[in-house]
């Protein structure tokens, strides 16, 4: 037979020499014949559904029976399980799995926690498995073998290994003499959950010349070293047929099956490495049993192989709490989220839309989202219908509440990254409004060497949008990343960057809860007293040719509203997904007082005026701002436009708009 060296993601495995050696050729060639690509187009295996191990009525069904064998490596008899699959008869042979359990378990243990049998005969019925015997032992192999005390002890730990000598000498002998079994080694299988697991490598890698399918779920640390257990891998690869290694993404053992894994990966010995939802728990394991029993003892359709691929290695978000995991950013911009929530009945991401989360039996609720834009989203936890903050992220003032947010990379974000230039700092400056009678704090942007020269700066007045505050350009606007990349590279000069929050109450006519622009004071506040107060405060240059003003959404709207009717006050303008809607054939010559009546008078005062606005923008957003430039085109106002390739009413597209309005500011 051929051998097949060709490694996908998940790599492919020989075809079983069980059956004739022309059918198993063709099979493989044709293997070779269809591209990767085409195998990744398929649907990925996926995981049991719902009910594949519960007994269902109106089918066949297989028997469980004790039996009780000699062993010699022992000193005693000793007791095991064994399934007969449904229709079993003296008057046809069988192969054999030998299933394997964990270190506080016994012979037993797959019965109480796993259903196989019902596992099993599901398979049966729906025509999935060939039919087996299947051998669960006790693997503990010592006199008093019961899962009493500290199992943990030397000799009972010792005894595991031990198991090896009573599996082959003893148990394998009495079931091959008591049951219709095939006895060759290309019928007879060994898989495992945890310790069993570790045996299940150990005794079937190292007894090669007894088993040819080999399945371990969770290996725990009896594993040997992968060297020690592949030391030939050329003689592996001739007599293995299948070699399985799963284990749940969140188990904490699973370093030992990713270490088995990256070494056999190194020496191209085939097998497949299916990393799956979940923690050391029986839901894994049972979801082991029904894929593994389903591949062994029949052909193995070779382009099958690359959907049993493993849970995408992702890497944990910027804006986790430090030293969390999770939520994970995956290579296809696709977010992993875990949230431990055992209480609760329905739990949801709520991330551009309402992903639904699945609970496993630790208690954990864990989500893959589709892939997510670039940039930086607000989301909630929806728990039992409550929006809350994950407490694995950050939080940030967004949506008018604290919010979780996650920030998606792009490959063009270099602009807004920290980098090894020198930086500027982010004050805090608190401040009391006699137009609204509170004390009111502002946060402002120095550049590098602000403290150590003694030259004045000009200055941006800078906006959050709706739902947002002070917090928002410095904390999910990365404003000061962007200047001091910005001035470092000389693409914009140094200046000082003034972030307020955008919402102001007139304390003459009460303490009203303001949340929008009807009753807004803030353009009065900005003008009479924050303008003032940041020339006292700081190095400002303070006239009109060095101050700018600059906002997103409900931000750009308040820039225009303040700086239209302000232009003693401001040389530069910007809006960012907001400026001013115009409905068609609206004559903006009209608005402010007239201010766009006089293009040329206009065009003389203003010397930046810029708009911008995202291409999935909202559609009403988007012809918005969009009609807005085309009109102030059509009466000769000149500006800058720009259009965000591909994000939308959020912070990517505003990132890239105060890139590119600083490098035009303050420029002589």
């Amino acid at each position: 037979m051929m051998k097949n060296n060709l490694m996908y993601n998940a790599p492919v495995m020989r075809l079983a020499k069980v059956f004739s050696v022309r059918t198993a050729t063709l099979l493989f060639l044709a293997a070779l014949l269809i591209p990767a690509s085409i195998s990744y187009a398929q649907s990925r295996v996926q995981q049991a559904t719902e009910g594949f191990d519960v007994a269902q009525p109106g089918i066949s069904h297989g028997k469980i029976d004790t039996i009780t064998y000699t062993s010699a490596t022992v000193g005693t008899n000793r007791r095991a399980l064994i399934y007969t699959p449904p229709g079993y008869t003296k008057g046809k042979k069988y192969p054999v799995l030998y299933l394997l359990h964990g270190i506080g378990g016994d012979e037993k243990e797959w019965l109480r926690g796993g259903k196989p049998q019902d596992i099993l005969d599901n398979l049966y019925a729906a025509g999935k498995i060939a039919p087996m015997l299947v051998v669960l032992p006790n693997g503990r192999a010592m006199k008093d073998d019961r899962p009493l005390g500290n199992i943990m002890a030397p000799d009972k730990v010792a005894a595991f290994a031990n198991f090896e000598k009573d599996l082959i000498n003893d148990l394998i002998p009495y079931v091959e003499s008591h049951f219709s079994v095939l006895k060759d080694r290309e019928y007879r299988a060994i898989a495992g959950l945890s310790m069993g697991g570790g045996q299940s490598l150990n005794f079937g890698l190292g007894n090669l010349n007894k088993f040819a399918w080999v399945g371990a779920f969770s290996a725990a640390p009896n594993t040997k070293k992968p060297e020690e257990l592949v030391p030939d891998a050329q003689l592996t690869n001739k007599q293995l047929r299948l070699l399985w290694i799963s284990c749940g993404a969140s188990d904490k053992l699973i370093s030992i099956s990713k270490r088995t894994h990256d070494y056999l990966v190194a020496k191209n010995v085939p097998h497949i490495y299916y990393i799956e939802p979940g923690v050391h728990d029986f839901k894994v394991w049972k979801n082991g049993l029904y894929m593994f029993s389903q591949l062994i003892f029949k052909p193995v359709n070779v382009a099958s192989f690359p959907l049993y691929s493993a849970v995408q290695a992702g890497v944990p978000a910027s804006t986790n709490i430090p030293g969390v995991n999770y939520p994970q950013i995956l290579p296809d911009n696709r977010v992993m989220f875990r949230v431990k929530a055992p209480l609760a009945k329905d739990v949801q991401i709520d991330l551009t839309k309402k992903f639904p989360m699945q609970k496993d039996t630790g208690g954990f609720w864990t989500l893959t989202t589709d892939p997510i834009p670039l940039g930086f989203h607000y989301y909630s936890l929806l728990i039992d219908g409550v929006p809350v903050a994950d407490p694995s992220s950050q939080t940030f003032y967004g949506m008018g509440r604290m919010a979780s947010g996650i920030d998606i990379p792009d490959p063009d974000g270099g602009f807004y990254e920290v980098k090894n230039v020198p930086h500027g700092q982010v004050r805090l400056v608190n401040y009391y409004s006699d137009l609204t009678q509170t004390w009111r704090r502002a946060y402002v942007y120095t550049p590098a060497g602000y403290d150590e020269l003694a030259k004045k700066y000009p200055v941006l007045y800078l906006q959050h949008g709706s739902g947002e505050d002070e917090t928002g350009w410095s904390t999910q606007g990365k404003v000061s990343f962007i200047l001091d990349n910005l001035i470092a590279e000389k693409k914009a000069n140094p200046m000082i960057v003034v972030m307020d929050r955008g919402y102001a109450t007139d304390a003459a006519k009460g303490a009203g809860k303001t949340v929008g622009m009807s009753g807004n004071i803030f353009p009065e506040v900005l003008v009479k007293e924050i303008i003032p107060m940041i020339d006292r405060t700081f190095r400002t240059l303070p006239d009109r040719s060095h101050r700018a003003m600059a906002g997103l959404s409900m931000g750009g709207f308040q820039t225009f509203q303040t700086t239209m009717t302000h232009l003693d006050q401001f040389a530069f303008v910007g809006g960012f997904s907001g400026a001013s809607f115009i409905q068609p054939n609206t004559d903006i010559t009209k608005m402010y007082d007239g201010v766009w009546s006089d293009a040329g008078k206009f065009n003389k005062q203003l010397k930046v005026l810029y708009i911008s606005i995202g291409t999935t923008e909202p559609e009403r957003m988007y012809t918005g701002v969009k009609g807005f430039h085309e009109a102030l085109e059509k009466a000769g106002i000149r500006h800058t436009y720009y259009e965000s390739p591909g994000t939308s009413h959020e912070w990517q597209t505003w990132r890239r708009s105060l890139r590119q309005f600083a490098s035009l500011i303050f420029k002589d």
